[in-house]
């Protein structure tokens, strides 16, 4: 049994309880399909004094589904871990698509990068939504610790990018510094 599978085991045996039980699905599904991040951009946009962060967010979400959903996943094909231990019994109905890299990770920290990296009263709750998000996945046995890992240094990466191109474009936009 690799050391991922057993990581996972671990919380499920150390954590596992009636509360997260209920709770991390909730978390995890802020997540899906990155809607959360993508309504939060949008108000981000709409609201002038937070309009840059909006743009950097914006870019590091499109950055994270071109090489995370469209590019990483399908090139690296990676199973979940729930089809490698079939005992588990998940709480959420099982995800369709490949496991590496995080996608629920990747967008929430790209999102959240961007946005601390313009506004920190509003990126430090958005940091720590992203670490439970980051969790709930491996809580619900659907992503390998390596599959958050690096969806987490990829969203800090996008969330970088999308803040530097943010950066670039203020002044063509007319976006408060």
């Amino acid at each position: 049994m690799s050391w991922e599978i057993e990581f996972l085991n671990s919380i499920q045996h150390l954590l596992r309880n009636e509360f997260l039980d209920a709770v991390m699905p909730f978390i995890s599904s802020l997540g899906n399909a990155g809607i959360f991040w993508i309504l939060l951009t949008v108000v981000l946009l709409i609201i002038p004094k937070t309009r840059k962060a909006g743009v950097a967010s914006a870019i590091a979400l499109v950055l994270m589904l071109v090489t995370g959903n469209m590019i990483l996943k399908p090139l690296i094909a990676r199973l979940r871990p729930f089809t490698v231990n079939t005992a588990i019994e998940l709480l959420i109905p099982p995800p369709s698509d490949f496991s590496f890299p995080s996608g629920h990770t990747f967008a929430s920290f790209a999102s959240a990068t961007a946005i601390l990296k313009n506004n920190r009263r509003l990126g430090i709750p958005a940091i720590i939504l992203a670490v439970l998000i980051a969790f709930s996945r491996l809580y619900l046995y659907v992503h390998y610790p390596t599959d958050v890992f690096f969806g987490l240094l990829l969203g800090i990466l996008a969330g970088l990018i999308g803040n530097f191109a943010a950066g670039k474009l203020s002044s063509r936009l007319h976006l408060p510094n």
